[in-house]
């Protein structure tokens, strides 16, 4: 049996924050002494390690964030068989994603090699949305926030020709695969360098970035969360031989 802060201490994280977990139903309701001081049990200290565990990586990008919760939430409710179970599925989950994240830099590889396709047309902001399946809008915000610079025509409109298509391809690819906006002007301001290592550069945030997410270092960030879920399959596996 532990007290508060015997099993804050063990866990590595402050007493208020065992308290919230209670609260938030991450761990399984405590019982208190007459004296209302709570009394932790091995289970919780095992929600407790889960927990961690997984919330070690703050990754919100998608549904990934939702997931770890679920298991969390699984476990707090002492449904430790089906907690393992979605331990499981987000594993497989992280992984597909990883390998979506360095599958599209070889789009970008891609795309640096091969020569601009030659064409003379142009299309509108509209024409182009169609094309590539995503809203005005969408291309709008790219624009914005010096994703990709268009040319315009003399009455002012914008002009989308195929090298401006074949950059947008790139930019979805990279949008799909949950790449932020900052790696991916950070990608674009430093793809001509010489044999550019465009991983690296995806997941490396430069000094001049005043604020960097964990999307902006979404590959990393990606093999820490697989990490604390190969961690979190232990546990379960190191709980099922100790019972």
């Amino acid at each position: 049996m532990y007290k508060t802060k015997e099993i804050a201490t063990l866990v590595g994280v402050h007493p208020n924050t065992v308290r919230i977990y209670e609260k938030w139903c991450f761990i399984s309701p405590v019982p208190r002494q007459a004296n209302g001081y709570r009394i932790y049990s091995d289970t919780h200290l095992f929600q407790l390690m889960v927990a961690r565990t997984l919330f070690q990586c703050e990754i919100v990008q998608g549904d990934i964030r939702k997931k770890a919760r679920s298991i969390v939430y699984a476990c707090g409710k002492e449904n430790f068989a089906q907690a393992e179970k979605l331990t499981i599925d987000y594993l497989t989950n992280l992984e597909r994603e990883y390998v979506h994240a360095l599958s599209t830099t070889k789009i970008v590889e891609k795309w640096l090699k091969e020569c601009p396709t030659v064409n003379t047309r142009t299309y509108s902001r509209k024409e182009t949305a169609q094309l590539l399946d995503i809203t005005s809008e969408v291309i709008r915000n790219w624009e914005r926030n010096g994703l990709i610079a268009v040319p315009r025509l003399d009455n002012g409109n914008r002009a989308y020709g195929e090298r401006e298509l074949e950059q947008l391809r790139v930019i979805r690819s990279l949008r799909n695969a949950h790449y932020s906006i900052n790696a991916i002007l950070r990608l674009l301001k430093q793809i001509q360098q010489p044999s550019p290592n465009i991983v690296a550069i995806l997941n490396t945030p430069t000094d001049e970035e005043d604020i960097v997410s964990v999307t902006d270092q979404l590959g990393k960030s990606l093999l820490e969360a697989i990490a604390g879920a190969k961690d979190t399959l232990a546990l379960f596996h190191e709980r099922t031989t100790f019972q």
